[in-house]
């Protein structure tokens, strides 16, 4: 039997689509490989290769539930991380990974008590809460957005973070620069969009020249409630526009466009940067820790994204800053060739090397 990974990853895409990318990697290099997370996570993991095996953790938070389940989360976790343990004496893992959110903290806890090799992965600027804890107790810390801020004595490794094949498929396509030709703008906010993206967008693109507005098609994914008025607002505009809440083919509608507006999720920047496309960010003003900003950072100090934060975006803002990409070609050109160099397209390698260089390492 080839060694064992288990991975270790909370119950939210953010943290589970990454690990899936690490699985199917070690899977096809004849590693074994367990996921360990709890009932939501579980949801997340039909993904997973079939020879991943899937371990139901106990574990909670205190950020959700009345006081009688904040006051029962401790027994909970300690349980999960007794279950944990005992799995790893069963049958020991050559490295532990965890992805990050709640469900990761028993099989963490127990790879430290039992001093096995480990490591976490941390996709945002920001380390995730359960990262916080686990930063200075492992191995190694990859980083999926660069920099990341990281605890005083830590030392990142940065792998960026691993995007679908989708967007591989895709990684630094040839970019054709604005042009008086028909031209392509991409707004995305995440999976269920962004309301604050279709209040001014469309705003922003009826504010722009006539000779730019009438080379313009519109890509914009914007929440089922706010579809009509999108819709309207662009058609009032005279704008071509294809409104939808969302898109089944955004790696290659990045790879058409000339730009792209965007809020500045782990994954969407990494789409951006692998693809190779300007963008202007506008991070999630309520993301803990203001991780958005942070993850906006990389590509924006590599001059190939403009960042404009919540409270200063309107219409006016917006457009002054539509233009001044769309009227410089040679601009562009540069953005995207900043996005580019700025991506980790070998993400999953990385993080396929860092695995597999603890292995050679004597546990802590």
């Amino acid at each position: 039997m080839g060694p064992l990974l288990l991975i270790a990853a909370g119950g939210t895409g953010g943290h589970m689509f990454p690990a899936q990318a690490l699985a199917e990697a070690m899977v096809a290099r004849g590693w074994r490989v367990k996921l360990s997370t709890d009932a939501r996570g579980a949801r997340y993991a039909g993904g997973f290769p079939r020879e991943v095996v899937i371990e139901q953790v106990a574990s909670a938070t205190f950020a959700r539930g009345g006081v009688l389940a904040k006051a029962l989360v401790p027994f909970r976790i300690a349980g999960g991380v007794i279950g944990a343990a005992l799995g790893m004496l069963r049958d020991k893992p050559a490295v532990v990974v965890g992805f990050g959110g709640y469900p990761s903290i028993p099989a963490l806890t127990a790879a430290t008590v039992l001093r096995r090799p480990r490591m976490i992965h941390e996709q945002n600027g920001v380390l995730g809460r359960v990262n916080q804890i686990f930063a200075a107790r492992v191995m190694a810390v990859a980083c999926g957005t660069w920099p990341t801020n990281l605890p005083e004595g830590v030392t990142g490794t940065y792998t960026g973070n691993p995007v679908r094949g989708a967007v591989l498929e895709r990684a630094g396509a040839g970019y054709i620069p604005p042009g008086d030709y028909p031209m392509s703008l991409v707004v995305i906010g995440g999976s269920q969009g962004a309301r604050i993206l279709s209040d001014v967008v469309p705003a922003a693109v009826a504010a722009l020249p006539d000779s730019l507005r009438a080379n313009l098609r519109v890509a914009h994914q914007a929440r089922a409630e706010d579809l009509d008025r999108v819709i309207a607002a662009y058609d009032a505009a005279g704008i071509n526009a294809d409104v939808q809440p969302f898109f089944t083919d955004i790696p290659r509608r990045l790879s058409e466009a000339q730009l792209v507006i965007s809020r500045s999720g782990a994954s969407s920047v990494a789409d951006i940067s692998v693809i190779g496309r300007p963008a202007i960010l506008i991070p999630y003003a309520a993301a803990t820790g203001d991780h958005q900003t942070a993850n906006a950072r990389g590509l924006v100090d590599g001059q190939a994204a403009v960042l404009i934060p919540e409270k200063a975006l309107d219409a006016e803002t917006l457009a002054t800053h539509m233009a001044a990409i769309f009227e410089n070609p040679q601009a562009a050109m540069t953005m995207s060739r900043n996005a580019v160099a700025h991506g980790r397209a070998d993400a999953t390698d990385r993080l396929v090397e860092l695995v597999e260089s603890l292995t050679e390492r004597a546990p802590l």
